[in-house]
């Protein structure tokens, strides 16, 4: 089967591309700009054309033969690619039917991990562990992985391990023979307006379920920074136990205890420096903890955050979440909202006005991604301090272009 993937480099499309093209799938595709799975697409030797998509590199293919157009949910209906793949009459749909499709036509029980928080985090968990532990098991999870490609597929596999995204009702779509669910509270308010209709999403996932992991074992045998990222180590283990009953406990436990981390989740930059995908308030708490931990470990004066909001629409949401998530942080440099797929209506939240907000206020300041900020960072980094940005949009970018003096 020949497939065309329209989005394909990014962290949500290319590790499913990794996946199909090692299924035996004809696989290609394109994409505006070259995303973080890029080179892992080259080197497996999948055909990806960057720059604008117009639809003449589709016609192309399209004149090869192409029997299935996946898109990713960032396309706008009236994307050339999508319009022409349309009009051709082939099969046309998002990421959830093709993964789905995969699941079934090689006959695997699927491990997914759903939930508000932690779900990257737990998905690698369980890959690393699975690896350590000759665990039979495909996988893809939505980022970089240091230890193996993002996604993956071997003959005979009897599992597939799966980061089970909520948005766009994405998750809906599976029937897994193992879910492990971090958390739930309430995000994606473009997608679910209520956090009823949040909540009854995840209702109507846990029925598609064979089982459910929710509470995770041997806790406190996790010796990783950050009681979040031991909490998920604890489900991480569960989910091994389930997949391989007669595994013995002190093995589930030392693997995960050596968990290098992954991309974008609290990830080593340079020296002192850290970027993770945090982006709601409880996240920051959580990977403020984890930094805590670590500047410990590392003999740190303390905890300088950069923080980068993501979509206006959310931040109303999640507003009043903000008064004690920073604390812990002894300097706040808050960055003005990244701005996407926004409600026109709504007044943009300004950041003078999210600093209010803070318990600790008087360690906050408003910044600018500039030369300034950078300036200053160094300086903090100088003087022992660990920086950690935290950030869904374009700051993670800024923030590897001005810290690669350092090594």
């Amino acid at each position: 089967m020949k497939v065309y993937i329209s989005g394909i480099s990014g962290t949500g499309m290319g590790p499913l591309a990794l996946m199909a093209r090692q299924a035996g799938y004809d696989v290609c595709g394109s994409d505006l700009s070259k995303g973080a799975i890029y080179d892992e697409l080259l080197k497996a030797g999948i055909e990806v054309k960057i720059g604008t998509q117009d639809g003449q590199f589709l016609k192309q293919k399209l004149e090869d033969g192409i029997d299935w157009f996946v898109y990713t949910s960032a396309l706008p209906p009236e994307h050339p690619e999508l319009t022409l793949a349309l009009k051709t009459g082939i099969k046309c749909t998002k990421r959830d039917d093709f993964t789905a499709h995969l699941v079934d036509e090689l006959h695997l029980k699927m491990v997914a991990v759903a939930g508000t928080h932690g779900k990257t985090t737990t998905t690698s968990m369980i890959v690393f562990a699975a690896k350590k532990l000759n665990i039979k098991a495909a996988y893809i999870v939505g980022t970089t992985l240091g230890f193996a490609p993002s996604g993956a597929y071997h003959k005979n596999d009897e599992f597939f391990i799966y980061e089970a995204d909520e948005y766009d009702r994405n998750f809906l779509k599976y029937h897994p023979w193992l879910s492990i669910i971090p958390s739930i509270s309430y995000d994606h308010p473009d997608t679910y307006p209520t956090r009823d209709e949040y909540l009854t999403a995840f209702n109507q996932f846990k029925s598609q379920s064979r089982k459910i992991i929710e509470n995770g074992i041997y806790e406190g045998k996790f010796e990783l920074a950050g009681e979040k990222r031991r909490k998920d180590a604890s489900l991480a283990a569960a989910a091994i136990l389930e997949m391989s009953p007669n595994i013995q406990p002190e093995k589930i436990i030392d693997a995960l205890n050596q968990f290098p981390g992954v991309g974008r989740r609290f990830e080593k930059i340079v020296d002192g420096v850290y970027s993770d995908y945090a982006h709601h308030p409880e996240e920051i708490a959580a990977t403020i903890d984890v930094a805590k931990d670590e500047a410990r470990f590392q003999g740190k004066k303390g905890i300088v955050v950069v923080y980068q909001p993501h979509q206006n629409t959310r931040q109303h949401e999640v507003f009043n979440g903000y008064k004690d998530a920073f604390l812990g942080a002894n300097k706040i440099f808050w960055i003005p909202t990244y701005l996407t797929r926004e409600n026109p209506n709504l007044e943009v939240i300004q950041p003078d006005t999210f600093i209010k907000s803070l318990a600790n206020s008087e360690s906050a300041e408003v910044a600018e991604l500039n030369n300034d900020l950078r300036d200053k960072l160094r300086q903090y980094v100088d003087e022992g301090y660990l920086v950690l940005m935290l950030s869904a949009g374009p700051a993670d970018g800024w923030l590897r272009g001005n810290f690669t003096y350092k090594t």
